[in-house]
């Protein structure tokens, strides 16, 4: 039996890039069908849209954003190409924010990372994710509808019944969030109860540790991968092992096309810099073009070594809404992009705020072209920063190369003790 699910992940990447740039004048075509959609891309021409540099001048729709939308039209921002009636389910998260799901076959696409787990027909699989409102155990769901895979439907809490069902039911694989497989694993270490037939777990909704993945190894589960999506995509990018062994990165969904942005912009970063994961998504039911998820990750060079030749990222690594308070001022990343793109001599930078209470400072931490700055440019960034942000700001010029690679554009390090 092949150990992928079909032909698309290991294919040429210029075969794989080629035929989603054929196929983004459609995705926007589908999206335009949609009113939110064509607000938001008017006076787009679709057939224009056939390559990665026409896609980067889009607008970027933030998940954020979604609330203010929803608000709007209910209950999808008009988002949505196939009507509200025609859905299969509608999610609530909190907020709210409404998502919908369609009625075609693994609509959320969640049979690839369960396929790398090694899940084929007919195992048994204790699906922890929560069934009350939001679509994570349903994304399960399908994957395993898909595969063939039984599903034990567990849902979350009730530690004791997890730990009988496993027991005596004897599942193959637990998939659910990493912090309830130890709470269950502890449980049953508690009782006395035989769970040694987990040997698999996909794991998700939270970050995982690389102390709590060593912890799960070594109390029974040896192969623990993460998938990373969310519930206006569905599955974005999975972990995958090669002879039991982690691969570095998580591989990227067929049907996606990923840009990583400053975060606050819609500029691309450089190849391997940190930035927010922005999604564009081949989803008839429900197109997302340019979707920035609020999340951090950067692109890792080459292909995986288990053989999936799509995009590599590093996995989450936090938060883009980096927005502060100052001086009971918002100040967002995007007025830090604002203020370089005022200034072409720097290259990089990150406004660090710190100070006690109702005593806060900003500094803007510059990394420039010119080796040596002079005064009128320091006066200039001063002036922006106070234009564009309304409060004061000093600079501080750093040696090229200082500052992390971590996507921070705010750095607040004030503490209030």
């Amino acid at each position: 039996m092949s150990e992928y699910l079909d032909a698309l992940e290991t294919r040429n990447p210029h075969s794989r890039e080629q035929a989603l740039m054929t196929r983004l004048p459609q995705l926007v075509a589908q999206a335009q069908s949609a009113a939110g959609w064509a607000s938001i891309l008017q006076g787009v021409s679709a057939a224009d849209i056939r390559s990665r540099s026409a896609l980067a001048q889009l607008p970027v729709t933030r998940k954020s954003d979604l609330h203010g939308l929803q608000r709007q039209q209910r209950p999808f921002g008009g988002l949505n190409s196939t009507a509200p009636q025609q859905l299969k389910r509608i999610f609530m998260s909190p907020g709210p924010i409404f998502d919908p799901e369609g009625r075609g076959q693994d609509w959320w696409r969640f049979a690839r990372p369960m396929y790398a787990a090694g899940l084929r027909s007919g195992h048994l699989v204790q699906n922890c994710f929560s069934y009350h409102f939001t679509p994570a155990a349903y994304m399960v769901e399908g994957g395993a509808a898909k595969l063939g895979c039984v599903i034990i439907p567990a849902g979350a809490g009730q530690t004791e019944m997890q730990v009988q069902a496993i027991a005596e039911l004897r599942p193959d694989a637990y998939i659910g969030t990493p912090s309830f497989l130890k709470i269950i694993i502890e449980k049953a270490l508690e009782l006395g109860a035989d769970i040694s037939s987990l040997q698999r777990a996909v794991v998700g909704a939270e970050a995982l540790p690389p102390s709590l993945r060593t912890w799960l190894q070594q109390h029974g589960v040896p192969l623990v991968l993460q998938m990373y999506a969310s519930a206006d995509i569905g599955n974005i990018a999975y972990e995958t092992a090669s002879s039991g062994q982690l691969n570095p990165g998580m591989v990227l969904d067929e049907d996606l096309i990923i840009e990583i942005v400053r975060p606050g912009t819609g500029d691309l970063v450089a190849e391997g810099e940190v930035g927010e994961v922005v999604i564009s998504s081949f989803n008839l039911d429900y197109p997302l073009l340019r979707f920035g998820t609020g999340d951090m990750s950067a692109i890792l060079p080459g292909i995986s070594p288990c053989g999936r030749s799509n995009t590599r990222i590093k996995g989450w690594m936090g938060r883009a809404d980096q927005t502060t308070k100052v001086k009971g001022m918002f100040v967002h990343p995007s007025q830090v992009a604002e203020v370089i793109k005022r200034h072409p001599e720097i290259s990089k930078a990150r406004l660090v705020v710190t100070g006690e209470m109702a005593n806060d400072a900003m500094t803007l931490q510059c990394e420039i072209r010119d080796e040596k700055p002079g005064e009128t440019l320091t006066a200039a960034i001063v002036a922006s920063i106070r234009e564009i942000t309304k409060l004061r700001g000093e600079v501080a010029f750093v040696a090229t190369g200082s500052l992390a690679n971590d996507g921070k554009v705010i750095d607040d390090v004030r503490k209030y003790e």
